[in-house]
C-alpha cells in the first residue's frame, strides 16, 4: 500500500548494506520507524473503491481506469504512464481491485493539508466523472466480489500468501477502502505516550466511524466488515501491537519474527518462503543475506492498525463519504495536540484497547466501547478550536462530533 513518509532529503537510492545479525537488524528498524522530533506535520491517505457510474455491480474495466486518470496513472497500473503528482502535488496510485489513493503530502497545518487535498480530491472525481466512473461511498464494495485487476509481483505474491490462510486477504486487497492518518512520533520522552494513545484509541474510533457492513452484496453482520478482513487478512502482519513501555523495541522485535511475504527477483513471480523469518533471513536461512533494503521492503508488508514509519500511520478507520474524512482527520490530530489531552485519552481508552474485534463487529452498540467514545468526542471538541482550522470549518466538525455523542450516548 502506498506511504506518505517524510524522507530524509540526502537519501537518494535503496540503501544495501548486508546486515550481520539481528542486534543490527533490530536497531535499524527501531531507528527508521521511530524518529522524534517536535510534532508539527500532518497527513493523510484516502481510499476509494471506484464503480462505473451506469451499473455499480459491473466489474472494473481497467482499460477505461487507465484512460480516466491519464498522465497521473500509476505505473503498477500502466508501465509506461509519466505518473504525474495530482495538481497539489498528492501521488496517486491504485490498489490491487483498482481503489484510488491520495497520498497528500505532509503539511505544517491541518487547513493546508485540508485545501490541498479537498483541491486533489475535486480534480480526481472530475477525472473519473469523464470516463464515466464514480468514487464509492463504503470502506468495502458493497456491490461486487474481489477481483484482482493489478498484475504485479508484490500483489501476486500476497495473494498467494494470504489466500492460504483465508478468504479475509483478496478482501482486504481488492474490496477495501480506508483513510490513514499520518501523526509525528513525537519528542522522546512523548513517543510511547503518543503511541500509546494513538493505539488505544483504535477500538473507539473504529466504532465510531465504521460504515462497512455490507460485501459483496450481502449483509456481515460486522460494523466494519473491512476492518475484519484486515484483522483476518494474516494477524502476524495485520494484527493490533502491543501498547507497552518501549513501543520501539516491540515493533523492532516484532517485525524480525513475523514471516517474510516474498523475496524480490527480476522475474513477474517472486519467492514466497513459506514460514521463514527475517531474523531466519539474517541468521543464514536463505543463501544471500539481506540488506537494509530488503528489510524496508520486509516492513512494508506489515499492515498492522498502527504502523510506525517514521511518524506514526493510523490505518483503522474506514473510508469516508465524500469529505467525511474530515472529521476523523481533524478529531484525531486534536486528541494528541496537548499532554493534557493524551492523558485524559488514556484513561478513557486503555480500559477498552483490545476490544478490537468487539469494535468491528458491533460497533457503538457495544456499551463499553459507546462509553469511552462518549468522552473522546468531548475531548476532541474541546481541543479542536487550538488546531488551527478556520471557524466555520472547526464549528462544521464540533456538529459531527455532537452528533457522533449522541449515538455512542443512546
Amino acid at each position: 500500500m502506498a506511504v506518505t513518509a517524510v524522507q530524509d532529503p540526502q537519501v537518494t537510492g535503496p540503501d544495501r548494506r548486508r546486515l550481520r545479525d539481528r542486534v543490527e537488524a533490530e536497531a535499524y528498524v527501531a531507528s527508521v520507524c521511530f524518529k522524534h522530533g517536535p510534532p508539527k506535520l500532518h497527513g493523510v491517505e484516502l481510499e476509494w473503491i471506484v464503480h462505473h457510474e451506469e451499473d455499480p455491480r459491473r466489474p472494473l474495466d481497467p482499460r477505461r481506469l487507465v484512460a480516466a486518470l491519464g498522465p497521473h496513472a500509476p505505473r503498477t497500473l500502466t508501465p509506461d504512464s509519466p505518473q504525474q503528482p495530482l495538481p497539489s502535488g498528492s501521488p496517486l496510485t491504485v490498489e490491487p481491485g483498482g481503489q484510488v489513493e491520495i497520498s497528500a503530502l505532509p503539511r505544517s497545518s491541518l487547513a493546508e493539508l485540508f485545501d490541498a487535498v479537498h483541491a486533489d480530491l475535486a480534480f480526481l472525481t472530475e477525472l473519473l466523472a469523464a470516463a464515466g466512473l464514480v468514487l464509492g461511498d463504503k470502506a468495502v464494495d458493497p456491490h461486487r466480489s474481489p477481483a484482482r485487476i493489478l498484475d504485479t509481483p508484490r500483489y501476486a505474491a500476497m495473494e498467494h500468501v494470504f489466500e492460504s490462510i483465508g478468504p479475509h486477504g483478496i478482501t482486504m486487497m481488492c474490496c477495501t477502502a480506508g483513510l490513514q492518518v499520518c501523526l509525528d512520533a513525537g519528542e522522546a520522552d512523548t513517543v510511547a505516550q503518543r503511541w500509546a494513545a494513538v493505539s488505544a484509541l483504535g477500538p473507539v474510533l473504529v466504532a465510531a466511524f465504521a460504515n462497512s457492513p455490507t460485501l459483496s452484496g450481502s449483509q456481515t453482520g460486522w460494523a466494519s466488515a473491512r476492518m475484519r478482513a484486515v484483522l483476518g487478512t494474516d494477524p502476524a502482519r495485520s494484527f493490533p501491537s502491543a501498547i507497552v513501555a518501549d513501543p520501539a523495541a516491540d515493533w523492532a522485535r516484532r517485525v524480525l519474527d513475523t514471516p517474510v511475504l516474498c523475496v524480490r527477483g527480476e522475474g513477474a513471480r517472486w519467492h514466497t518462503p513459506a514460514g521463514l523469518t527475517f531474523a531466519d533471513w539474517v541468521a543464514g536461512g536463505l543463501p544471500t543475506p539481506p540488506t537494509t533494503d530488503d528489510l524496508d521492503y520486509h516492513l512494508s508488508t506489515l499492515f498492522p492498525p498502527v504502523r510506525p514509519h517514521g511518524y506514526l500511520e493510523v490505518r483503522y478507520l474506514d473510508a469516508q463519504a465524500g469529505s467525511g474524512w474530515v472529521t476523523p482527520t481533524a478529531l484525531l490530530s486534536a486528541l494528541v495536540s496537548d499532554r493534557r489531552t493524551v492523558d485524559a485519552v488514556l484513561d478513557a481508552c486503555l480500559p477498552v484497547g483490545d476490544r478490537w474485534l468487539p469494535a468491528a463487529r458491533d460497533g457503538l452498540a457495544d456499551r463499553a466501547i459507546a462509553r469511552a467514545a462518549t468522552t473522546v468526542l468531548e475531548l476532541g471538541a474541546a481541543a479542536l478550536p487550538g488546531m488551527g482550522l478556520p471557524a466555520g470549518l472547526t464549528s462544521a466538525i464540533v456538529a459531527d462530533l455532537d452528533r457522533l455523542t449522541v449515538r455512542s450516548s443512546a
